[in-house]
């Protein structure tokens, strides 16, 4: 089995060994699904999982947009069409200085197993732009939206490829994208989701990956017969997910102690409350500032600059900020400070080491295929709604949220049981697999 995994590995590796983001995400799957592949002659002789780490395309383009001052800027624009056996790719634009093709490639790859597990008709892809919206103006933001689109709107459609946002792409982004798209293509019609309630999004899109991200940790809970309810909770990141993960541990009447950003995290030893979590709306998605700002009201709450929240005591962890910022030395603190629980809010936000530790450890562990699903399971909402032209109210998406998040969790334990133990991660990348790679199979070399 070694031997199968290392000649798969190396042979991708030498058409992506300047890809680190990307290779790191191929062996996690690699690692559960070649011996899964190996057990089931179906899949013998198919080359499956080389077709899916190979891109169906990858387009790369120049943007040019012009700022305030005047002067001509030009950035990078990617989108990356994974893989579309089961439907169009569905997958979202990233706007922020660290994209590059290994980052995209690694989150296309993803999105892929994460759309699979949804059980909705969505393919996967991924992209976006070396584009920095921080410090941009409105007129900036919108001039680079417009030509960013004047150029993908050629590869995309509502049955061809649906961008979403993704840090960086929030309501405004989207908003003059598909303003653009509009123009460009003479119609309306669904090929963003993310939208304003008023021309065509879908309530609770904008809660739902920290919704999910928290549902799924309930039901890993529930399934050693606890809850979230009275438990600690460390949260790392302050932007969209961070936010609504927060907002419905609160709810589920949790205590959220930290959030975070990149100059530091603040922790509140009485707990974030509805109030506070107000507050930090407030400075993040309005004014724009630190999260150290939060101490000005209260200032009993302590920050701690360029520092992580891992090593806070706490019953859950969600890491919500970004890929690789949860380490090994992160998770034994973890460990040790008495986490039973690691939900990944963000895509792939701990290192294989620190995944490592959680199974070791037998704590519960979700990798961010299935538990931030939650985001594209809505976003497949809103293509339906769309498609119907009709809006379902917020409760009727919530409730199909929680059960796709539901049937998520119960996948992954039907083909991620261990010995007094279930492997989330092999379970969401066997369930991943299965459903796109019988689709590859029964569609032919193509």
């Amino acid at each position: 089995m070694d031997k199968n995994l290392e000649r798969f590995l190396n042979e991708i590796s030498v058409r992506n060994s300047h890809e680190p983001e990307f290779m790191q995400a191929v062996r996690e799957v690699s690692e559960t699904v070649i011996p899964y592949i190996v057990s089931n002659k179906i899949y013998h002789g198919k080359n499956i999982l080389m077709r899916m780490v190979e891109p169906e395309r990858v387009l790369m383009f120049r943007v040019n947009w012009v700022d305030d001052s005047g002067e001509i800027r030009v950035n990078r624009g990617y989108r990356v069409q994974m893989n579309s056996a089961i439907g169009p790719y569905k997958g979202g634009l990233r706007f922020h200085p660290s994209v590059n093709l290994s980052i995209l490639k690694f989150l296309a790859f993803e999105q892929v197993f994460k759309n699979s597990l949804t059980t909705l008709p969505m393919g996967g892809g991924k992209g976006g732009s070396d584009f920095d919206p921080k410090g941009k103006s409105d007129g900036e933001i919108m001039r680079f939206c417009q030509s960013f689109m004047t150029e993908l709107f050629r590869y995309i459609g509502p049955n061809t490829d649906i961008p979403a946002g993704d840090i960086g792409v929030g309501g405004r982004e989207i908003g003059f994208m598909f303003g653009q798209y509009k123009k460009l293509k003479k119609e309306f019609t669904g090929v963003l989701t993310g939208k304003g309630l008023s021309w065509g999004g879908s309530l609770i899109r904008p809660e739902a990956t920290g919704y999910g991200t928290v549902y799924f940790a309930e039901n890993m809970l529930n399934h050693i017969n606890q809850s979230v309810s009275k438990k600690t909770v460390v949260i790392s990141g302050s932007g969209n997910v961070a936010q609504f993960a927060a907002e419905k541990c609160i709810q589920l009447s949790a205590k959220v102690v930290t959030l975070s950003d990149s100059s530091g995290f603040i922790y509140d030893k009485e707990g974030i409350n509805s109030e506070k979590l107000n507050h930090i709306m407030d400075l993040k998605n309005n004014k724009r500032v630190r999260i150290s700002e939060y101490l000005n009201k209260y200032p009993k709450a302590k920050f701690y600059k360029s520092k992580t929240p891992w090593n806070v005591p706490c019953d859950i962890a969600l890491p919500c900020a970004t890929q690789n910022e949860l380490n090994k030395n992160d998770a034994e603190s973890l460990i040790k400070n008495g986490c039973i629980c690691i939900s990944e809010g963000a895509n792939m936000p701990c290192t294989p080491d620190a995944i490592t530790v959680f199974r070791k450890n037998k704590v519960l562990y979700a990798p961010g295929k299935a538990s931030n699903a939650g985001g594209v399971a809505v976003s497949g909402l809103e293509m339906a709604q769309n498609s119907l032209r009709y809006s379902w109210t917020r409760e009727e998406v919530d409730n199909k949220l929680k059960d796709i998040i539901l049937d998520i969790h119960n996948s992954c334990i039907t083909h991620g049981k261990e010995k007094k133990y279930i492997n989330y991660e092999k379970g969401a990348n066997i369930a991943g697999f299965i459903k796109v790679a019988d689709a590859m199979i029964a569609q032919g070399v193509v």
